[in-house]
């Protein structure tokens, strides 16, 4: 019996348990709720974060679209620009300007027939000294694309002052110039250049006007030309290097003591030919020997006159600090090529004949030190005495030398000493001595 009345205070203290044990339902909803609220606002939150940050990535990106299309708009124009230069500099002509801006001071003493540097003795006068620029040099040098069989174009013009009459009145001139097409082992050149036969000259800067030794042994006029080269090359150290081509020569008329002067032909056609033999020993020692030819007739007063010329020339440095080069001639009637002076025939009312003339010139070269050089030079012309009359100029020597000091690497300082002694038919030998201080600006 005394089982059930313990049993009746549990029971009756069992919902009391239950409530306090197990949540209110609608205390759980509303937590709930609260919960659900909450999450509700920081998704909205969230979501918001990322609607900013996208529309800031929306704009970035529209940005760097519009910049690069810009860049893009830009790289496609200087392309089609540089393509267009391409196509407009492969029908063009590059041209580079080069010459030498060049200052003389010089003195002669007497017989120098009031010239700045003159070729012959002349007769008894006063010394004459002064100063000038008009031997400067201007050049543009130019070269072009290929053109058939894969040759390439290039070309020069030089151009100076030596015109007029000294001092204010010199005007510019055309030295010489020329058009080129070169392939592999030849060439073809139209232009105005030294006679073929003879492309050599010694090194100065007191006569740059006219050539070095002009009279002395170095025919060098300045003829229009065309030529034809081929290079037949054993090794690549021996070879033959072939020149043909046919001048334009500029006539001189009879020397001053033929009675009659009558009608000359201004120019005259000529044939000339040069023959090089070369051999490297390396890259800085070589050996070239040349023999060559000029070929012309002259006209005047109804006579032909033949011009007629053997030559050779020869480069030789067999160390590398000396050179040996220069130039041989022989023939007849060569005033037409540069001989310095009009003794190329004698003419008479009924006689006409050339003047036989043979002459040369030669150079040592010194190469001191990496910018000092020595060139001692000298050259005659002897004309046949027997082709002349009293008064004409039978002999005409010349020597001298200078230095090359390279100041920089394009600015030459050069001194100059020589002397020119011109043996006058039935009047002796005259003398004259020529001093120069020349300062050259390559460029």
């Amino acid at each position: 019996m005394r089982q059930p009345i313990k049993l009746a205070p549990a029971l009756l203290l069992f919902p009391v348990l239950l409530r306090t044990q197990t949540p209110d339902p609608i205390a759980r909803m509303m937590e709930r709720v609260d919960r659900l609220e909450q999450e509700n606002r920081e998704l909205t939150s969230e979501i918001q974060a990322l609607r900013q940050e996208l529309a800031a990535l929306r704009n970035s990106t529209e940005a760097a679209q519009t910049a690069t299309g810009g860049q893009i708009e830009i790289q496609q124009r200087r392309i089609d620009e540089q393509e267009q230069a391409k196509v407009e500099s492969s029908q063009k002509f590059p041209v580079r300007l080069t010459g030498m801006a060049l200052f003389n001071a010089f003195a002669d003493s007497k017989q120098s027939g009031g010239v700045d540097y003159p070729v012959v003795a002349a007769a008894p006068g006063p010394g004459h000294d002064g100063a000038t620029i008009r031997q400067s040099i201007l050049g543009l040098e130019y070269r072009g694309p290929r053109t058939f069989w894969g040759g390439t174009v290039h070309g020069s013009v030089y151009m100076d002052f030596f015109s007029g009459t000294p001092p204010l009145n010199q005007t510019m001139r055309l030295r010489t110039g020329s058009i080129e097409v070169d392939w592999k082992t030849r060439s073809v050149m139209a232009g105005i250049e030294k006679p073929i036969f003879n492309p050599r000259e010694p090194s100065s800067l007191a006569q740059v006007g006219v050539s070095p030794l002009t009279g002395a042994g170095n025919l060098w006029l300045w003829l229009a030309q065309v030529r034809v080269e081929q290079d037949f090359s054993w090794s690549n150290q021996t070879g033959v290097r072939a020149q043909m081509g046919v001048v334009q020569t500029r006539e001189i008329g009879p020397y001053a003591g033929s009675t009659a002067t009558g009608n000359l032909e201004a120019s005259r056609p000529g044939l000339e030919g040069r023959y090089e033999f070369y051999h490297k020993f390396d890259d800085e020692r070589r050996v070239e020997i040349a023999p060559g030819f000029h070929v012309s007739t002259t006209h005047a007063s109804g006579f032909s006159i033949p011009s007629q010329v053997l030559s050779f020339d020869w480069f030789v440095n067999p160390l590398r600090r000396f050179e040996f080069t220069g130039a041989f001639y022989h023939g007849q009637n060569v005033a037409a090529l540069g001989a310095g002076y009009r003794q190329g025939f004698g003419l008479y009312d009924n006689e006409v004949y050339a003047v036989h003339s043979q002459g040369g010139w030669g150079q040592f070269t010194f190469h001191l030190v990496p910018r000092l050089d020595l060139h001692l030079f000298s050259g005659q012309q002897d004309d046949r005495s027997a082709d002349l009359l009293a008064g004409g100029i039978g002999k005409n020597l010349l020597f001298g030398g200078n230095l090359y000091f390279r100041i920089a690497p394009n600015v030459i300082l050069s001194p100059e000493v020589s002397q020119v002694r011109t043996v006058y038919l039935g009047q002796g030998t005259r003398l004259n001595n020529h001093y120069d201080l020349a300062l050259g600006y390559l460029f």
